[in-house]
């Protein structure tokens, strides 16, 4: 049975200014806002109501995430959602930027600007008994700004939780929609959607995404759990969904970057995620934290690690035993799970240094030099891994610009092949063209001789274009 929505102390009187409202749009068939309502169109009126009369709605997606910046305030909201103080740290939170907790969000703010200069747009939502579906943000602002009424449709009487919750989202999604969802927030709202029994497909399909984004997007989710429940320090201290919603493109990156590596070789990918992970959290930047591969912690970071970081145990093959079976199968691979240990201090120490910390003076103190260290070792690593890459790439550039070249004759050679069959050929461009690539070719030929000291067929072949010119 669908869970009805709890109703706020002041309700029932909320209840009848609404029904008196709507009953007054009815009679004079005023403005109507549509909605998409249990798979249907339904056309609610649109009335004026006092914005104190009205309360935040403590579900809404839009401070999901946020909702952790405080633990203590989110305990009394969570006990006494309608209370003064639990809506008091609502509108704190739709107010604040969400990927730095603390600070005015600039959207916020042109939002508030906006009303203030051209007044409400479109109509906000409410239940009957004045709990806010739609327009929290655009209450908070008005309420700022002194503005005593804001635009409302009107939810039927037997509104669900599940109801508020699809309703909520079908709005806050349509593409016009200014304030988009936070990267964390969304990716919360399309678990709860799921979790509800809907379709993946039909789930990306109203959040406007590919199918193969919100895989992506359900990975990343599914890291930042298991990175939270790592970062526990045991002292009650843990990172929070906030602590990654500045990181949304580093971990798509990651995702694309574990999946090509476990195509093949799980181990490997296990290896560059943790790497890259570690990387995230000590705050490198995406063209940093892209250097790292799977092999980045084996050949480039371990040996730079200092005393205080390193791994405990030696990096040697282990080996499990399968129950019924007179063989043993090789482990997961040392090397990941030493980097996983390093990481795993990254994660502990960024709990607790994080912003609003209640960890220990003197954890604090000792977890901020860790990561200190550990960044500056990262940073000697990363160096020479870019060195690497870079003497890489210079080493298949010339590889990769003669294949470019074979398919480019290729389709020179389709292209004469047509003009022959058209009558349609130019001898003598087709001659001067032949006559500089001849040259090109020769001087190829003269570089590579002098590069390559052991030839094989295809530079040596090269260098009989170069003899026979003589």
């Amino acid at each position: 049975m669908a869970q009805p929505v709890s109703s706020p102390p002041q309700g029932d009187k909320v209840r009848e200014v609404v029904n008196e409202r709507v009953s007054a749009a009815r009679a004079e068939d005023g403005e109507k806002l549509t909605i998409e309502w249990r798979g249907a169109p339904s056309h609610r009126y649109v009335i004026a109501m006092p914005t104190e009369l009205l309360y935040y709605n403590p579900d809404t997606h839009r401070i999901r995430a946020q909702r952790s910046l405080d633990p203590v305030r989110d305990a009394k909201l969570r006990t006494d959602p309608w209370g003064e103080e639990g809506q008091s740290y609502l509108d704190f939170l739709l107010k604040t930027q969400p990927s730095s907790p603390g600070k005015i969000d600039p959207e916020f703010e042109a939002l508030r600007d906006s009303l203030d200069d051209f007044g409400q747009q479109q109509p906000g939502l409410i239940t009957p008994d004045g709990i806010l579906v739609n327009g929290n943000t655009r209450c908070s602002a008005l309420r700022e700004l002194g503005k005593p009424h804001i635009r409302v449709a009107v939810l039927p009487e037997d509104t669900t939780r599940a109801d508020v919750s699809a309703v909520e989202l079908a709005l806050q999604l349509r593409r016009e929609n200014k304030r988009d969802y936070s990267y964390i927030n969304q990716l919360i709202a399309i678990e709860e959607q799921l979790a509800h029994g809907r379709r993946p497909d039909e789930v990306a399909r109203e959040f406007h995404i590919r199918t193969k984004t919100l895989e992506q997007d359900r990975w990343v989710y599914a890291l930042i759990q298991e990175a939270i429940t790592r970062s526990d320090t045991g002292e009650g201290e843990k990172l929070r969904l906030v602590d990654f919603e500045d990181h949304q493109e580093k971990l798509r990156e990651l995702y694309r970057g574990y999946t090509a590596e476990a195509a093949t070789n799980r181990d490997a990918a296990e290896a560059l995620k943790e790497s890259r992970l570690a990387l995230i959290m000590l705050g490198f930047s995406k063209t940093d934290v892209r250097l790292a591969k799977s092999d980045f912690f084996e050949k480039y970071l371990e040996q730079k690690l200092p005393t205080v970081a390193a791994p405990s145990g030696p990096s040697v093959p282990t080996s499990v035993s399968i129950p019924g079976l007179t063989v043993a199968v090789a482990d997961e691979a040392a090397a990941v799970k030493q980097s996983r240990e390093v990481t795993d201090k990254v994660l502990r120490a960024r709990s607790a240094t994080r912003p609003g910390t209640k960890a220990a003076a003197a954890k604090q103190d000792q977890s901020a030099v860790l990561i200190q260290a550990l960044r500056g070792s990262a940073d000697n690593a990363l160096g020479l891994a870019g060195r690497d890459e870079r003497l890489r790439q210079r080493k298949v550039a010339a590889a990769d610009r003669l294949s470019d070249a074979s398919d480019a004759i290729g389709l020179a050679s389709a292209d004469v092949a047509q003009a022959l069959a058209t009558k349609s050929i130019d001898e003598d461009s087709i001659d001067e063209a032949l006559i500089s690539l001849r040259s090109a070719l020769l001087t190829l030929a003269r570089q590579v001789e002098r590069a390559v000291s052991d030839p094989g067929e295809g530079i040596s072949w090269l260098a009989s274009l170069d003899q026979g010119s003589a």
